[in-house]
């Protein structure tokens, strides 16, 4: 066993945090740490690495086994390169190498015995230097920083001059250096990339040592969690499994414990009617049989009240206008800033009520391409138009719509005057502020707390274009899978652009993938995403290998003449054939878009008949443009 936490207990100012949680962590166990904002996940990790007194309990360390640890925020001041700041994760081996080449200068100077001990430490040494890996540390240091998201341009810069989220990135590789049995990570994805994300899933994974990951990257934990502690009610329950996998079984707990109590309490109010009814007889007899009912009843053990579940929680959207078809078009935009170039030609069009998410590496543009939407950046290159009864609703990173000195209340209440206090309330609640929650000052809040805010305000304008920028950046789990519901139940248009991928699988029904060269289009959510990704790398592989094949191979392979001229007369026909059908999608796409209309007219809508011509029509069309759609995959796919 390498670590062991027994009843550990722990309360600031009287207010309880961790009430006896117990758990164990063997030597290659990969566990997930997980509990909404303020469980007590970072003080129980402050007590495991010994920043922190337990009040009571006992956490063990196996002997001789080291830990390290990454908190969510780094302050480096070092003035060495990035690269020299992970080389010194490396200087016992760099001590060997510096003492190695000594030996070999000695040697050529040596003779006799001072020779055979040189050259027996020369060999001992270098002995120690392979079992360390000492031929490969500079390749490891590389992979590790271009893994993280570190270009080669970059390696020289200043560590003193990077970002706070840069600094975490160093901070991460130097712990991954160092290879410590027991690693703990605190939102180790919150400055990665996804291509960046997914190296370092696959790195845990390998990784001969246990790890400890507090997250709310569920994605995440999916990918690397075979176990999950979880902290709620300052207790600590375990669950073997990926997060899914918790989350299913966490369901079905609660549900038992809530029939549970619901059984209690309705045996509870049997036995009291009966009570009741026995004394009203006032005979002696029902006077001493209700006596020792009683009795009984004190003796029960009452059940806790679970915690009420925000699944009960239904949060509908439905925008008070509603758009044309054609929401955003986006044609030939570039950006650039001096003589860096985030995107060229960018070209996009959105329709009403999609839901559409926006990924890309760090650094390609995505955040400033919304900005531009919203007319707060300007365009280089080409033209952005909002569709007909278009109206945005924005969210950014930084909460500029807030205002620091009033209550959550007012915030909210100011801006919607037509609603009641209950409303306002519910809307509040309905984003996890409740009783005294929604008259804190919006400056003392968190930035989950204000993220959440933020969405509430939004969700109540009169927006059916919401544009969100990292909407899921320093929300817990809960608050997370409440605006999944929210927007899942959005009748508007949402474009988005976020890393988190679990978010993304469940909200998106589109990804653009943002480059230099501009927007790849995927119709689907993020696993869509990734299996066509590794199809088109797989192919593009394959045309690679081909090529090479035909570059080596003899003249009299060579394709002849003729069947040059059947391909290109084959990929005619195929490009003809994909025009076709993208020309029946958009005949499709346009009468159902009519039909849609003409369901708004007075004449149309109180006519039945016709309301039923409408909708026959409607669904023969969808039925339509989905194998219209599921041929047109097949044929770019096909060639």
């Amino acid at each position: 066993m390498l670590l062991s936490c027994q009843n550990i207990s722990k309360a600031f100012t009287g207010q309880q945090i961790l009430s006896d949680v117990s758990f164990h962590i063997e030597d290659y166990d990969k566990v997930a740490l997980i509990g909404i904002n303020g469980a007590g996940k970072s003080t129980l990790i402050k007590i495991i690495i010994g920043e922190l007194d337990a009040d009571s309990g006992v956490v063990a360390i196996a002997k001789d086994k080291t830990i390290g640890y990454l908190s969510q925020h780094q302050d480096l001041t070092s003035e060495n390169s990035i690269y020299e700041e992970l080389l010194l994760v490396k200087q016992d081996i760099l001590n060997m190498e510096d003492e190695i080449r000594s030996l070999e200068k000695q040697m050529h100077e040596l003779s006799g015995d001072a020779l055979s001990q040189c050259m027996q430490r020369y060999s001992n040494l270098t002995h120690q230097f392979e079992l360390a890996d000492g031929y490969a540390y500079k390749s490891e240091l590389t992979g590790v920083l271009k893994g993280l998201g570190f270009p080669e341009e970059e390696f020289d810069k200043k560590v003193s001059t990077l970002s706070g989220g840069q600094k975490t990135r160093v901070a991460l590789g130097k712990l991954l250096l160092q290879k410590p049995d027991f690693i703990i990570l605190d939102e180790p994805t919150n400055h990665l990339d996804m291509a960046s994300i997914s190296w370092l899933e696959t790195y845990l994974l390998n990784y001969k040592g246990a790890v400890l990951i507090v997250s709310h990257d569920r994605y995440f934990l999916d990918k690397i969690a075979s176990r999950v502690i979880e902290i709620e009610n300052t207790r600590a329950m375990s669950f073997s499994g990926n997060y899914t996998q918790f989350a299913s079984k966490k369901a079905m707990i609660r549900k038992a414990q809530m029939q549970a109590y619901l059984n209690q309490q309705r045996e509870i109010r049997h036995q009291e009617e009966v009570i009741e009814k026995l004394k009203s007889f006032n005979r002696e007899k029902s006077i001493r049989r209700a006596e020792s009912r009683e009795k009984q009843l004190d003796k029960i053990q009452l059940l806790d009240k679970p915690a009420e579940t925000d699944d009960e929680m239904k949060l509908t959207l439905t925008p008070r206008i509603l758009s044309g078809n054609d929401v955003l078009t986006i044609a030939d935009v570039s950006k650039s800033f001096g003589a860096h170039r985030l995107f060229s030609h960018a070209d996009i069009e959105i329709r009403r009520g999609e839901h559409v998410a926006i990924i890309g590496k760090n650094g390609t543009g995505k955040t400033t391409l919304l900005k531009m939407i919203n007319g707060l950046e300007s365009l280089d290159t080409g033209e952005i138009r909002l569709g007909s009864k278009v109206e945005i609703g924005y969210y950014d990173q930084e909460h500029h719509i807030l205002h620091e000195d009033k209550t959550l209340f007012d915030e909210v209440g100011d801006d919607y005057e037509a609603l009641t206090n209950t409303e306002i309330r519910n809307t509040l609640a309905a984003f996890l502020f409740t009783g005294e929650d929604v008259f804190k000052r919006i400056g003392d809040l968190s930035g989950g707390e204000r993220g959440r805010v933020s969405l509430a305000k939004l969700m109540l304008s009169n927006a059916n274009f919401l544009i969100l920028d990292e909407p899921t950046n320093h929300l817990d789990i809960t608050s997370k899978e409440i605006l999944e519901q929210a927007l899942g139940s959005y009748e508007g248009t949402v474009l988005y652009v976020s890393h988190d991928r679990y978010f993304i699988n469940k909200t998106a029904t589109r990804i653009l993938e943002l480059t230099e060269e501009g927007f790849i289009n995927y119709i689907g959510n993020y696993d869509y995403y990734l299996e066509k990704k590794e199809q088109a790398e797989a192919q593009a592989s394959a045309r690679i290998d081909q090529n090479s094949q035909n570059r080596n191979s003899d003249s009299e392979n060579k394709i002849s003449w003729q069947e040059q001229k059947q391909q290109q007369s084959l990929r005619r026909k195929h490009e003809h054939a994909v025009q076709k059908v993208e020309a029946e999608i958009e005949a499709a796409e346009t009468e159902l878009a009519e039909l849609e209309e003409a369901l708004s007219e007075p004449s149309i809508a109180t006519n039945p008949a016709k309301l039923h011509e409408i909708t026959a029509k409607q669904a023969e069309l969808t039925a339509q443009l989905d194998a219209l759609m599921e041929q047109w995959e097949e044929l770019i796919t096909s060639f």
